[in-house]
């Protein structure tokens, strides 16, 4: 390919994200093959698609601000969609505010870069940038959710939505599906709008909508649902149009990425793991009526909060630590891992827990004694839970996917993926800096590596 398009070449470079929240890798290349899609398949066609892991634990909240940043949670500081105070056990949902780490879209602007980022998950409150922002599903009212304050006022004129309500999906399935397809079409008119009207060096518009998809529908298209299957793949179809719509927009030489932070599957069962641990004797509860870590006995050896992220009750770092740092920590951690990769699904007897982590083997920074002191990755289909009181081991209700670890995906146009060990999203953050190369990267200590190659 000439080198006036995208990757770096010779013309002043843009880029334009278009996020697919947790839409498989594996998905859409049996779509690609049977010939769905046909935009992304041109993306792919004039670059490169390829297979990538998450974070741990695969989540919006966390795999995003991976993204944005190129570095691991102990640097970035978001751990999870919620998260304890171990001084206090008083639980809070993370917020931007709780980002220590500038993202791209920050560095950009601060090298003179015009940007706008859309709606992508731990983007709220909205922070100055030097062109425009418009916040998550965190969003309660869109009127606080823009940067200019004076966005809201045009998004609230076009009828933008933020996020479909998710509850509505649990009496309403029919109804929700319209609404996602609604505030799919109104994030492209608001999307071709800022792109437009401020001419972006960068931009992200973030499709939250396949997330949600994914958790209500998922099943419903794996097992090719008379019903459902066929509305789905008319959505998905609608996002393929979405990015057809956008690239047909863009200048020929800007280099557009198409990807998704973490894969999906159907969801067998979710797995409240408390449960063991109570029955084990690891945890212990001050009330029947316990609802977060600050109910819990201290008497407690460890507790577990969403999603698989296991905690030590550990004296000097959590309120009422009952066990002792050093070598009782340590065997501890040892037995509670050994115990959880004995864990099975009570009525098949097949094993739950995949993988257990220690927190070293894969964060470091200076926020890592925040982390959890344990992390499980479940095998496909398990989704694991932390609610302290959960009658029940295992159950299943309106929710029938869940996240993966291992099927996320980056397409690129203009640009050859790099075959890398481990293609992680921390990857993109800097592959996406290499294409701006006035802009240093020295010393932002990221973890990411750049593994584009122009064409």
């Amino acid at each position: 390919m000439n080198n006036e398009h995208g990757c770096g070449g010779s013309i002043k470079p843009r880029v334009f994200v278009i996020g697919i929240d947790g839409v498989p890798f594996t998905f859409l290349q049996r779509m690609l093959a049977k010939g769905e899609f046909p935009n992304l398949g041109n993306i792919s066609d004039g670059g490169d698609m390829k297979q990538m892991n998450s974070v741990i634990p695969p989540i919006s909240s966390v795999a995003w601000t991976t993204f944005m940043t190129g570095k691991n949670p102990a640097k970035h500081g978001i751990m999870g969609f919620i998260d304890r105070d171990p001084a206090t056990m008083a639980m809070k949902i993370p917020t931007s505010v709780d980002i220590k780490e500038k993202s791209l879209w920050e560095i950009l602007g601060e090298h003179g870069r015009k940007v706008v980022a859309m709606n992508v998950p731990i983007s709220y409150p909205p922070k100055k940038v030097n062109g425009s922002m418009v916040s998550c599903f965190l969003a309660t009212n869109i009127d606080k959710a823009t940067y200019p304050p004076q966005l809201a006022g045009k998004l609230k004129e076009m009828g933008y939505i933020i996020d479909a309500d998710p509850w509505k999906a649990r009496s309403d399935l029919d109804g929700y599906l319209e609404d996602l397809f609604t505030a799919l079409e109104k994030r492209l008119e608001a999307t071709l709008y800022l792109l437009d009207t401020d001419q972006p060096d960068f931009m992200i518009s973030h499709i939250m909508e396949t997330d949600r998809i994914g958790h209500f529908f998922w099943e419903y298209l794996d097992k090719n649902d008379e019903k459902y299957a066929p509305l789905i793949m008319k959505f998905f179809r609608k996002v393929d149009d979405f990015i057809g719509t956008v690239s047909d927009r863009l200048p020929e030489e800007t280099t557009i990425i198409v990807m998704s932070d973490h894969g999906f599957c159907t969801l067998k069962k979710e797995v409240y793991v408390n449960v063991p641990l109570r029955e084990a004797g690891y945890l212990k509860l001050n009330s029947e009526e316990a609802k977060s870590p600050a109910d819990i006995h201290p008497d407690t050896k460890a507790y577990s909060m969403i999603p698989g992220r296991f905690f030590i009750n550990l004296k000097g770092r959590e309120k009422n630590g009952s066990v002792e740092p050093g070598a009782q920590y340590d065997r501890l951690r040892a037995e509670l891992k050994d115990f959880l990769l004995t864990l099975t699904d009570p009525d098949t007897g097949e094993p739950i827990i995949k993988s257990v982590f220690k927190r070293e083997e894969i964060y470091s920074g200076p926020l890592f004694d925040l982390t959890a002191d344990l992390v499980a990755l479940p095998h496909d289909g398990y989704d694991l839970k932390g609610n302290l009181l959960n009658p029940s081991f295992t159950q299943k209700d309106a929710i029938i996917g869940m996240h993966t670890y291992w099927d996320a995906a980056l397409c690129v146009r203009g640009c050859k993926i790099i075959d890398v060990e481990n293609l992680n999203i921390a990857d993109v953050m800097p592959s996406i800096l290499s294409l701006y190369p006035e802009i240093p990267t020295a010393g932002l200590r990221l973890d990411g590596r750049n593994v584009f190659e122009r064409l």
